[in-house]
């Protein structure tokens, strides 16, 4: 796992309080073999209606093609623990997401998965996403060394949770990839123990 400490792409704002798993990745889509199926479904029943058509999702707008930083508002990820919710983000291509505050549970899978989940105040944030529907060609920087995300030479500050920035400064957010890098100590110990 590599550090991460600044993460550059272009934003889109996807408004509304409490966003639950369910809306980011509706149930009937968890049937899924893997994980990359996921993506193309990513807010299915609020980007298109019961033919497949498209509603004019900020997702689907030409102006946010290639957006890789989602902004929204407070209490983003409720509702059920579903790891496909996080996991439908990561595959339709989002790398951050910003909202006012996170579900425990959501946070820390995004955190797992490499996605910073960035805390910022209803001003700035609302300011932010005026300033992409505005400009939506150009991109946002997120330092997340200075607790800054920087848009058209505007510095909006955030908070994250100072163990998920130590783990994603330090590039230790992946405990799976934490234990297989230890793969020798591990046998050292187990050997010892088993002698």
């Amino acid at each position: 796992m590599s550090e991460l400490s600044k993460i550059a792409g272009r934003g889109v704002y996807v408004a509304g309080n409490d966003i639950d798993t369910d809306r980011i990745i509706p149930a009937r889509f968890l049937k899924c073999v893997t994980f990359d199926e996921l993506g193309p479904s990513l807010f299915f029943d609020e980007r298109f209606d019961a033919n497949g058509k498209s509603k004019d999702h900020p997702l689907d707008a030409n102006q946010h093609e290639g957006a890789s930083i989602l902004i929204s508002d407070a209490n983003f990820g409720c509702g059920s623990s579903r790891e496909h919710a996080p996991q439908a983000i990561q595959k339709f291509g989002i790398n951050v997401v910003i909202a006012e505050s996170f579900a425990e549970i959501f946070h820390g899978n995004c955190t797992t998965l490499g996605i910073p989940c960035l805390q910022m105040a209803a001003e700035p944030r609302s300011e932010l996403a005026r300033l992409i529907e505005s400009e939506p060609g150009e991109e946002l920087m997120v330092d997340l060394e200075a607790l800054q995300v920087v848009y058209l030479n505007q510095s909006f500050p955030y908070s994250m949770k100072p163990s998920a920035r130590e783990a994603f400064l330090a590039g230790t957010f992946d405990p799976l990839d934490e234990l297989l890098a230890s793969r020798e100590a591990i046998s050292a110990v187990d050997a010892r123990l088993s002698a």
